[in-house]
């Protein structure tokens, strides 16, 4: 199999891109970045050093202070996918509170702080080998990354896993508020959340994580003239920006 150097994937919230990232990229034996987690730290940060999220400059210039380190979860056995840190801070888990979820995507909306995140998230993509997790990350980010997947899954599904993963740590979970929420934040980020042109769509819902990185491995060697059988496509299509 020989895998493009950069992989992106894309897709609304709760549609497991972290999970598939992690599990592609030790696949692959690529680098995992979930470049979503950076605007989580940034929430967090927002809410620690009580900042109006809807106020774009003092957002922006929070985020060109802070420090925000993503790294393997190493020694970790809470069932982490990687361990961020913010002014030395491990904030890993406090990134899915109720809260962070809760402004994270009114913080991330302003055109200034997208852009001075956008630069460090390029600089690690550009090292190659690398399997790169984010809102817009295909169709902005590295627009020209050689294989990008936009993975979606219907509202239902989606406020089922997060339900399941916040019960599964112990935590209490109401599934139609955490419905609700995904619908929210769906239309907050209409706006980055459309699949590039060239973008290879998978609707996952009713597959595990393991299928779907199937789908994308199987992808990777039809592509590469390492496989010829194109059954896996039955839940894949490509994007058509006319909509036809």
């Amino acid at each position: 199999m020989s895998a493009p150097s950069i992989i992106t994937i894309d897709g609304p919230a709760g549609a497991g891109k972290s999970t598939l990232g992690e599990l592609l990229a030790r696949r692959l034996g690529y680098l995992f970045f979930d470049t979503g987690v950076m605007y989580r730290a940034l929430a967090w940060a927002v809410l620690r050093h009580s900042i109006n999220p809807e106020d774009d400059e003092a957002v922006a210039a929070l985020a060109q202070r802070l420090d925000i380190q993503v790294h393997p979860p190493g020694d970790a056995t809470d069932g982490r996918l990687y361990t961020v840190l913010v002014d030395g801070v491990d904030v890993t888990w406090e990134l899915r509170h109720p809260e962070v979820e809760r402004i994270v995507s009114i913080a991330a909306r302003h055109p200034a702080v997208r852009a001075v995140l956008r630069d460090q998230q390029r600089a690690i993509g550009q090292r190659g080998r690398v399997v790169m997790v984010g809102r817009d990350i295909g169709s902005i980010v590295m627009p020209d990354a050689p294989l990008k997947i936009y993975l979606d899954a219907s509202v239902d599904e989606r406020a089922r896993r997060r339900t399941n993963e916040i019960r599964q740590r112990g935590g209490n979970a109401d599934l139609q508020h955490i419905r609700n929420e995904i619908i929210r934040r769906d239309s907050l980020d209409r706006h980055v959340s459309a699949p590039a042109a060239d973008a290879c769509i998978i609707v996952s819902d009713g597959l595990s994580p393991d299928q779907v990185v199937d789908l994308v491995v199987s992808r990777i060697d039809c592509e590469s003239g390492d496989s010829q059988d194109t059954r896996v496509y039955d839940r894949v299509e490509t994007s058509d920006p006319s909509g036809t």
